[in-house]
C-alpha cells in the first residue's frame, strides 16, 4: 500500500532525526552523507508541496542536533546557522554536473535581483568547506573564556576544557585592536594523518576505530576527559565571527578573515575572493582538483557574499543565511551491499579481508572493493555477506567499510570467520598471540609473497647475491622464469642480458631496436614481429622476456661483465652457512641473531626443519611466539618442498655440526610441559605432574584420578584435561617426546668441568659489526660468562665495539681489561666457534 504524504513525511523526519542523533550525540555513522542529503531533499520537496504539514521542529527547520546532556548548555548570543546546499554529481557518462539541482544558479539569481547588481559583478569570499564540527569561541579582553558546539544553532554544549587542548586555538589573542568581546566561529577537525595514525594504533591494539575524520572530531570533542582529546590531536580553522562588542570589524568578510589571522587564528590559505558565477565555478574546480591532496577532509566549498552591507540586506531564512551557500562535491561516502568477503595476501604474508561490493560511484570513482583491515575489525563492525554498508573513500586512501546498516540485514546472514588456509597457496593462516594481523605461513612457497621472499633470500645478509635488484626480480617473477628461490640457480647469462635491455627500454619498440644488432638474421623477422605485437600492453616487459630470441652478443655493443659477475655471485651463494640459509628462508621473527643461535645450538638443517616447535624454546632467547612461527613455517609442505629444491639445486651448508650438549638440560618431560604452553602449567606444576606420569604418552593416556594425585589445583587440572582433549595438542606432545629421543644420541660430547668463562662477568658496549651484540652474548654465556649491563670493579673484561661510550670510559677509569671485536672473534675461533 502506498504511503500518504503525511505518512511519508513522518517516516522521513524519523529517519533524519535518528541519523542526526546518532551523529551528534553518539558519534556513530548510521547513514552516509549522500543518503542524509537525499532524504533531506525529499523532505524539503514534500513540505513545499504540502505546507500545511510543515512543523517548526522539522529537520528542514532546525540546525545540527540537540545537546546531549553530558555538558553544560551554552546559549549562543547570535545563532550559529547552517548553510543551504548546491549539489553536483557525476553523470553516467563520467561528466561532472556542476549544479545538479539548480541551487547555485537560483542562489546567484536571487542575490543579483535583491541587491540590484549584475550577476557577474557579485563579489564572494570562497572557502573550503571543512568536514568537521562547528564551534564558537568567546574571547573577553583578548582571553579565551568559553568554547561551545553549534548544537541546534541556538544552544550548544560547553566544551571549553577540551578546546583548550587544541593547539591551533589561541588562548590569548595576538596583536592589537580586537574588540572587548569577540566570538569566533570555525571548524574543529582531525587531520587525515592524525586520523590514520589513531586508527592504525587502534587496529594494532584491537580497539575501536573511528569511522571518518568528521566523526572523529565530533566524538573527540565530546570526550569527558580532556587528556583523551589532547592525545587525539584536533586542529582548527576560523571562518566567521559571532557577537562583537566594544570594537568593530572590517566591512567585508575577506578583510575580517585577515583580521582574525592577524590576531592569531588559523585561517585557510585556500580562501579566495572571486567574482560572478564563472569565478565561483573556477574556484570549485580548482579546489576539487586539490581535494585528494589536502591534509584534511573537505566535502565542498562555501561561497559567502563578501560585503557585509549586502549580507545584512539579504538576511536569513529559518536555518541559513540567504547570502551564503555550500557547493558540495560528489560524496566520499556511499551505501552499497557486500556480495562477498575474500582474503587478500600481501607481499609480506599479511592476510587482509576485502569486501567485494555491488558497484557504487564514490567521489567520481566506481568502487567494487573495500578493505576491512583485519578480522577484529570485521567482528567489531559485524560485517556479513549480504549486508548494506557505508563505504568511505578519501583521497588516495583505499576505500573502506565505515559502518553497517544492521537494520537492513537480510535474514540468514551468517557471521564471517577467518578461513584456516591461505587462498593462494593453501598454507595455514596463523594469528600471533596478542596481535590482530593474520599471516600466511607459507612464506617461501606462497605466490603472493614470492617477490618479497626472493628479494629477501638474495639480500646481502642472507645469501648475498649481489646485483640481483628488485626490478630484476619483478620482471623475472612476472615472466614466470623465477617462481621459487631455487629457480635463481637456473638463471643464465642470456636471460640476464635480455632482462637488462628490457629494463633500460622505455617501450617494447626500444627493446627490439636494442636487441636487433645481437640477433642472427635467420628468424629475426618473426621474432621482431612477436615483440612488436606487445606494443602498448601493460605487461610487455614480462612477456617480452619469454619471447625466444637467437642471439650472439656483440661485446662492443653491450656490457656483459655485470651479468657474468651476477652469475658468479649466484654460484658462490650455493656454498653457505647454516645461519645464512636459515635467515634467507624468511621465517617470521627469525632475524640474523636468531638464525645464528639456531645454527649454533642445533647445527644441522635436517634436524632443525623436522623438530616440533616446543623444542626450539630450549634455545636461549627463543620464546613461544618465535618457536611457533618457526614450527608453522616448517609444517607447511610448500616450504619443505622449496628447501628440497634448493638442496637439489646445489645449495650446501659448510658448517654442519652436532647439536650442542647444552640442549641436554632441556630434553625432558618437565621442560617439554612448560614449553608446550599448557594453560596454568608452570615449572613447579610440571614437576608435580612428572611425579605421577613418566612420559608424554602416559600423560596423554592418564585418567583424572591419576592426574589429581599430582596435587594441582582444580582449575589447572580442568585446563590441562581440556587442552589434552584437543587431538593436535596431544599429538604435539607425543611428536616432541619422540623428537627428543632421536635428538639425545646426536648431542655433542659433554664438556667436563666448568666453561672457560665460568664465574666471569663481561660487559658489551658499542656496535659489534661482524657479530652483533645479541649473538656475542649467546656465545659468551655459552662459555659460562655472565653478561652484565653495567661496568664495575667486579667486571672481568669489557668488549668495546665502534662508538662505545660511557661504559668504555668507566672501564678505563677502573682499569678493567678491554677487548675490541677482533680480539673477541679471535678468542671464539680458538674455542672452536664457527662464525
Amino acid at each position: 500500500m502506498s504511503q500518504t504524504p503525511s505518512q511519508r513525511l513522518a517516516q522521513l523526519r524519523q529517519q533524519l532525526e535518528q541519523a542526526a542523533d546518532a551523529y551528534y550525540n553518539r558519534d556513530e555513522l548510521v547513514i552516509s552523507d549522500a543518503d542524509y542529503d537525499g532524504l533531506l531533499r525529499q523532505l524539503q520537496a514534500l513540505e513545499a508541496a504540502h505546507p500545511e504539514l510543515q512543523q517548526s521542529d522539522s529537520p528542514t527547520q532546525v540546525i545540527g542536533g540537540r545537546a546531549s546532556g553530558r555538558f553544560a548548555e551554552v546559549t549562543h548570543a547570535l545563532p550559529m546557522l547552517s548553510l543551504g546546499n548546491a549539489f553536483c554529481k557525476i553523470g553516467d557518462d563520467g561528466a561532472l554536473d556542476e549544479d545538479a539541482g539548480g541551487e547555485l544558479a537560483t542562489f546567484i539569481a536571487r542575490l543579483a535581483q535583491d541587491l540590484g547588481r549584475p550577476a557577474d559583478a557579485l563579489v564572494f569570499s570562497a572557502e573550503p568547506k571543512l568536514d568537521g564540527l562547528a564551534i564558537s569561541l568567546r574571547y573577553e579582553g583578548g582571553v579565551f573564556v568559553q568554547g561551545a558546539t553549534r548544537g541546534d544553532g541556538a544552544t550548544g554544549e560547553d566544551v571549553t576544557a577540551n578546546l583548550r587542548t587544541v593547539s591551533d586555538i589561541p588562548q590569548q589573542l595576538a596583536g592589537s585592536g580586537w574588540p572587548a568581546v569577540l566570538e569566533v566561529r570555525g571548524e574543529v577537525y582531525m587531520a587525515r594523518a592524525d586520523f590514520e595514525a589513531y586508527n592504525t594504533r587502534a587496529r594494532a591494539q584491537g580497539g575501536k576505530v573511528l569511522a571518518n575524520p568528521r566523526n572523529a572530531a565530533a566524538g573527540t570533542l565530546r570526550q569527558l576527559d580532556a587528556r583523551v582529546v589532547a592525545e587525539r590531536r584536533l586542529s582548527f580553522f576560523a571562518y566567521a565571527t559571532g557577537m562583537v562588542e566594544g570594537g568593530e570589524l572590517a566591512d567585508s568578510h575577506s578583510a575580517t578573515l585577515a583580521q582574525l589571522r592577524g590576531w592569531g587564528f588559523p585561517v585557510s590559505e585556500l580562501c579566495q575572493v572571486v567574482s560572478g558565477r564563472q569565478g565561483l565555478l573556477d574556484y570549485f574546480h580548482r579546489i576539487g582538483k586539490l581535494r585528494d591532496s589536502l591534509p584534511f577532509d573537505i566535502d565542498g566549498v562555501v561561497y559567502k557574499l563578501d560585503d557585509k552591507a549586502g549580507q545584512q540586506r539579504m538576511g536569513f531564512v529559518a536555518r541559513a543565511p540567504r547570502w551564503a551557500i555550500a557547493h558540495k562535491f560528489p560524496a566520499q561516502e556511499q551505501t552499497t551491499t557486500v556480495e562477498d568477503i575474500e582474503i587478500q595476501i600481501g607481499r609480506t604474508g599479511a592476510a587482509t579481508p576485502v569486501a567485494r561490493l555491488a558497484p557504487v560511484q564514490v567521489a567520481g570513482v566506481v568502487v567494487t572493493n573495500a578493505t576491512l583491515h583485519n578480522a577484529d575489525q570485521i567482528a567489531r563492525l559485524d560485517v556479513r555477506v549480504g549486508d548494506t554498508v557505508i563505504i568511505r573513500r578519501a583521497g588516495d586512501v583505499i576505500p573502506e567499510v565505515a559502518s553497517v546498516r544492521h537494520e537492513l540485514r537480510p535474514a540468514g546472514a551468517l557471521p564471517w570467520q577467518m578461513p584456516d588456509a591461505c587462498p593462494v597457496c593453501g598454507a595455514e593462516l596463523v594469528q600471533e598471540e596478542g596481535m590482530v594481523v593474520w599471516r600466511c605461513s607459507g612464506e617461501l612457497s606462497c605466490p603472493a609473497q614470492r617477490k618479497e621472499a626472493i628479494a629477501h633470500f638474495a639480500s646481502r645478509k642472507a645469501m648475498d647475491i649481489d646485483g640481483l635488484g628488485e626490478k630484476f626480480i619483478e620482471v623475472l617473477v612476472d615472466a614466470g622464469i623465477v617462481s621459487a628461490v631455487a629457480d635463481l640457480y637456473r638463471l643464465d647469462r642470456d636471460t640476464l642480458l635480455k632482462l637488462k635491455l628490457i629494463l633500460d627500454a622505455g617501450q617494447v619498440e626500444d627493446y627490439a631496436m636494442a636487441l636487433q644488432p645481437h640477433m642472427s638474421l635467420l628468424g629475426s623477422g618473426a621474432t621482431l614481429q612477436s615483440l612488436l605485437a606487445l606494443s602498448g600492453q601493460a605487461d610487455w616487459q614480462a612477456r617480452a622476456l619469454t619471447v625466444p630470441v637467437d642471439v650472439a652478443w656483440q661485446p662492443k655493443k653491450i656490457a656483459t661483465r655485470w651479468a657474468d659477475k651476477l652469475i658468479d655471485a649466484i654460484d658462490a651463494s650455493r656454498q653457505t652457512t647454516l645461519a645464512r640459509l636459515l635467515y634467507a628462508l624468511g621465517i617470521e621473527h627469525v632475524g640474523e641473531a636468531t638464525a645464528k643461535t639456531l645454527a649454533q645450538w642445533f647445527g644441522d638443517l635436517e634436524l632443525i626443519r623436522h623438530l616440533p616447535w616446543p623444542l626450539y624454546t630450549q634455545v636461549p632467547d627463543i620464546g613461544g611466539e618465535v618457536a611457533r612461527a618457526i614450527g608453522h613455517f616448517f609444517d607447511q609442505a610448500g616450504n619443505q618442498q622449496a628447501i628440497d629444491a634448493l638442496l637439489a639445486g646445489g645449495v650446501s651448508i659448510s658448517d654442519t655440526h652436532a647439536p650442542t650438549a647444552r640442549l641436554r638440560a632441556g630434553l625432558g618431560l618437565v621442560p617439554l610441559l612448560v614449553a608446550a604452553g599448557i594453560p596454568g602449567i608452570t615449572a613447579k606444576r610440571a614437576e608435580a605432574l612428572a611425579s605421577v606420569v613418566k612420559d608424554a604418552a602416559s600423560l596423554v593416556d592418564a585418567e583424572g584420578m591419576q592426574l589429581s594425585a599430582s596435587g594441582l589445583p582444580g582449575p589447572v587440572l580442568r585446563g590441562l584435561t581440556d587442552w589434552l582433549e584437543v587431538p593436535a595438542n596431544a599429538e604435539l606432545l607425543l611428536r616432541a617426546e619422540a623428537a627428543m629421543a632421536r635428538l639425545l644420541p646426536l648431542l655433542a660430547e659433554e664438556v667436563s668441568g666448568a666453561g672457560p668463562l665460568e664465574g666471569q662477568t663481561v660487559v658489551l658496549t658499542g656496535t659489534l659489526s661482524a657479530l652483533g651484540r645479541d649473538q656475542a652474548k649467546v656465545h659468551l654465556e655459552g662459555f659460562g660468562a655472565k653478561v652484565a649491563g653495567s661496568v664495575s670493579k667486579k667486571t672481568s673484561f669489557v668488549v668495546a665495539g665502534a662508538e662505545a661510550g660511557s661504559k668504555l670510559a668507566k672501564a678505563q677509569e677502573l682499569g678493567v681489561p678491554v677487548w675490541d671485536e677482533q680480539q673477541l672473534l679471535a678468542w671464539l675461533g680458538e674455542q672452536g666457534v664457527v662464525l
